[in-house]
């Protein structure tokens, strides 16, 4: 499976890989950094092209997964790479929790040691859930949206897509947050918050507006 990215998460992909006994032709790629090295760890590959990305789908593994964050570039990899003709896939860690009831999580995305997701949640395509979060029961995750670290998300919520939730960030029950959201790391959402803007604090509060996203 060739990860998208070489450096921060996706070495933490990389455990999740081992995780799921994932270890034959791992490769990872990054195309921009001048410092990486042929290998990772001394055993795993980063290409350093598209075409050896091409390459690599056709003659080893079509799979592919995101080791980046980052709401915007995730959804530009997602695209790019499967027109090089890779197949996107989600990885789920061993040691993470899923509901067994109604709970759906949909392609290309990261579910992280720790997390927990109960019943009837749905994951749209794209989206991180970083280490230990929590997703709480009947809540809508759009596409695209990154949790780092222990964000709590409580029932009922829904989270708009291209948002980005920080590092412990609590969303209280019943709350709808909107496209194109940052929420600070720390911050406790106890309203609904509307598209394009960045809250922060306890009550979190709009700081300023975003720009809209072109797609």
């Amino acid at each position: 499976m060739l990860v998208i990215g070489a450096k921060g998460f996706a070495k933490e992909v990389l455990e999740i890989l081992i995780q799921l006994g994932e270890v034959e032709n791992i490769a990872f790629y990054d195309d921009v950094s001048l410092d990486t090295p042929k290998l990772l760890y001394e055993k795993f590959p980063i290409l350093k092209n598209r075409g050896e990305a091409e390459h690599y789908f056709k003659t080893v593994d079509s799979r592919f997964t995101l080791g980046i964050g980052n709401p915007v570039l995730r959804k530009r990899f997602f695209d790019l790479f499967q027109t090089l003709g890779g197949e996107i896939v989600s990885l789920i860690s061993t040691k993470a929790s899923i509901g067994y009831f109604n709970t759906n999580i949909k392609e290309g995305c990261n579910v992280m040691t720790g997390t927990v997701i109960t019943n009837d949640v749905s994951i749209s395509k794209g989206c991180l859930i970083n280490l230990n979060c929590t997703i709480g029961h009947d809540s809508i995750i759009g596409e695209f949206v990154e949790m780092s670290p222990g964000v709590h998300v409580s029932g009922n919520c829904i989270i708009g897509s291209f948002s980005n939730i920080g590092t412990n960030a609590t969303i209280l029950p019943k709350i709808s947050i909107g496209k194109n959201v940052v929420v600070a790391a720390g911050a406790v959402v106890t309203k609904n918050i509307p598209d394009n803007c960045m809250v922060a604090g306890i009550p979190a509060v709009i700081k300023k507006e975003l720009t809209p996203l072109d797609f």
